[in-house]
């Protein structure tokens, strides 16, 4: 539905404050829906046509219900796309869609600027709607069933992915051309030249060459040559699919990649735009009439819980932090060795950075950079931030640290990788039977049973033969293998 007259006269006003205040952003095209509609898009991931799967209409039915019984209320909906696309909720007050609007706009600039969006695909509207036709082309042809099955293995992996391949540049060859790729044995430098046999006598040289080629050999025969973390692309690649089935998981996959740094950029892209949804309403937009529905709508925004994180706070309350450190000169060297509190309390240079700072900041980071670098311990005080742990006796959770590194390293653990375990393909002939070979990278956490069993059933009904996982359990080399038929778990040795 297109805008009645007094939204788009909003929607003119709030995207001339959003350039004024230096915002950058593509064409933005707001549609206003009912709450139906709203539910239908949401449930699809933000677009309107997608290929289609039971996984979507059971999502429409959650949030259709959580709507009714008053348990949510999505506000808007925006995509990252070129122009880009939101959706107003029909029924909302003026001074929600202005919010909107103003959040929106913030979006979208993150969107164009920030450059883990850069490789994205900004025509991912039409590329959606693509998808969506070749998947119903092979439910025509080869049946509901048959398509959505092999839908529901895909998406159980397609977590198992490499997010930072799309940001490296490989080359596109390796090696000579006449392939040679032995590395020669390193000398010592002799001063003299007779000296050298002395130095370098030609056996320890010979033994050198022999184990350089030896270790070159057993790299060629190595398949891969070194661990992929990128599953998907592996087994799109080298598993014995059918035509439709690798395009099926190459669609899953390449959406996967476009929603990923959407999840790498939760708390500064939801920081960002609150930010600049909160200055540009508060300076430009509001009524007196409409302040206290906004400051209401904005609590409710912001609200905090003692057991998660909400990203729209901490994002907010670290862009708002950086333009005051900067704004003030607390960052630097003479700051940081500065031990007099009460100097350090009242530190004010009069830099004014701030602005400059944040909009550097929203172009070059995502969230793991960005709270390892600007997070402090004077930000988690003022934040009440803490650590807790279940605590078996009281059968509750209990506040377990208020120290800064332990807080920060929790909340990096849970945001690298999206707290999800690095699995890498290793030998896919393993005994040399054709067998598949999974790493887990383990980082002190072990895996799950119950996850590590579905995933390896999938991954088998993908390739076709047994599937093993090599990990560590409570501190021990284990060996999990699936057949087709039986998960066994055994010791690892190798």
């Amino acid at each position: 539905m297109s805008l009645p007259k007094h939204l788009v006269d909003a929607q003119i006003e709030i995207e001339a404050h959003a350039r004024r205040y230096g915002l950058d952003f593509f064409a933005t095209v707001f549609e206003l829906i009912d709450y139906e509609r709203m539910n239908e898009v949401a449930a699809l991931g933000g677009f309107p046509v997608r290929y289609p799967h039971w996984r979507f209409g059971m999502e429409y039915e959650r949030l259709k219900k959580s709507f009714a019984y008053g348990l949510h209320k999505i506000y808007e909906l925006v995509i990252n796309n070129d122009p880009c696309y939101a959706y107003l909720l029909e029924g909302n007050s003026m001074t929600d869609q202005k919010m909107v609007m103003a959040h929106v706009y913030g979006h979208c600039d993150f969107f164009k600027n920030n450059q883990w969006f850069s490789p994205t695909n900004r025509k991912m509207m039409d590329q959606m709607a693509n998808h969506g036709a070749r998947v119903r082309r092979y439910v025509d042809r080869h049946g509901v069933e048959e398509v959505e099955d092999f839908i529901d293995v895909c998406i159980s992996i397609d977590n198992l992915i490499d997010r930072h391949s799309p940001y490296i540049q490989r080359p596109s060859s390796q090696g000579d051309s006449d392939g040679e790729t032995t590395s020669s044995p390193q000398k010592l430098t002799a001063r003299r030249s007779y000296l050298e046999r002395y130095i370098n006598p030609d056996e320890v040289i010979q033994r050198e060459q022999d184990r350089l080629q030896q270790e070159a050999d057993e790299l060629a025969s190595r398949f891969p040559q070194h661990p992929q973390l990128d599953v998907m692309a592996f087994l799109a690649a080298y598993a014995p699919l059918k035509k439709w089935q690798q395009d099926v998981i190459n669609i899953v996959a390449a959406e996967s990649y476009y929603f990923s740094p959407q999840g790498m950029t939760k708390i500064m892209n939801e920081g960002w735009a609150s930010y600049w949804h909160s200055r540009i309403m508060t300076q430009d937009v509001l009524t007196c009439a409409e302040i206290v529905d906004f400051a209401d709508n904005h609590a409710a925004t912001m609200a905090t819980s003692p057991r998660s994180i909400n990203p729209y706070k901490i994002g907010i309350e670290l862009f708002r932090d950086i333009e005051d450190r900067w704004n003030r000169g607390r960052f630097g060297k003479d700051y940081d060795e500065c031990h007099d509190l009460d100097e350090k309390l009242h530190w004010d240079r009069g830099l004014g950075l701030g602005r400059e700072k944040i909009f550097q900041v929203r172009r070059i980071y995502n969230d793991v950079t960005f709270l390892d670098e600007f997070l402090t311990p004077e930000f988690c005080w003022r934040q009440k931030l803490f650590t807790y742990e279940y605590n078996r006796k009281r059968q509750g959770f209990d506040i377990f640290s208020t120290d800064f590194k332990t807080i920060k390293q929790k909340m990096l653990s849970q945001l690298t990788n999206f707290g999800q375990p690095f699995i890498y393909v290793e030998d896919a002939n393993f005994a040399n039977r054709g067998e598949l070979l999974l790493w887990h990278r383990h980082d002190g956490v072990d895996l799950d049973v119950k996850y590590g069993r579905e995933t390896l059933s999938n991954i088998h009904s993908i390739w076709s033969r047994p599937v093993h996982i090599r990990t560590r359990i409570e501190g021990k080399p284990r060996l999990w293998s699936h057949d087709g038929t039986e998960f066994t778990d055994g010791p690892f040795e190798g």
